[in-house]
């Protein structure tokens, strides 16, 4: 799967890379919301892993621009300081689920299963009820 992270923080963006590259996945880190809006805009990955809390374009604008041109494009929240109103504004333009950052890599496996289209007979995770817990 490509999977395009957008982060500012290069130390997350580069060893959440790794770990996906590790696990078969095809990943691009792009370190600004512009940034990252352009490399969608230039090749839409399959999916996107998105920081709320970045200078310039937040997190929230990138994940309005991604709901307005590629509404189904799957994004997984990553926040370590998001503000309950920001996850709030966030859920409703619709994410596919939320990794807090200080446990992002523990729980790497469940995020990228929330990113698979569930088997049959199989019912997906719920983020609202992940994100609540945050």
């Amino acid at each position: 799967m490509r999977i395009l992270i957008i982060d500012d923080d290069p130390q997350v963006g580069n060893l959440l890379a790794e770990v996906l590259r590790a696990r078969g996945h095809t990943p691009a880190v792009a370190r600004s919301g512009a940034e990252g809006l352009a490399a969608i805009a230039a090749e839409p990955p399959d999916a996107v892993f998105l920081d709320m809390v970045m200078p310039g374009i937040s997190g929230l604008d990138v994940l309005r621009e991604i709901r307005r041109t590629h509404r189904d494009l799957p994004v997984l929240v990553l926040t370590g300081r998001a503000t309950d109103e920001q996850l709030e504004e966030a859920r409703r333009l619709g994410f596919t689920d939320v990794v807090e950052k200080p446990w992002a890599l523990t729980n790497l496996d469940a995020a990228l299963e929330s990113l698979e289209p569930p088997a049959a007979g199989q019912e997906q995770p719920d983020p609202e009820s992940r994100a609540s817990n945050m």
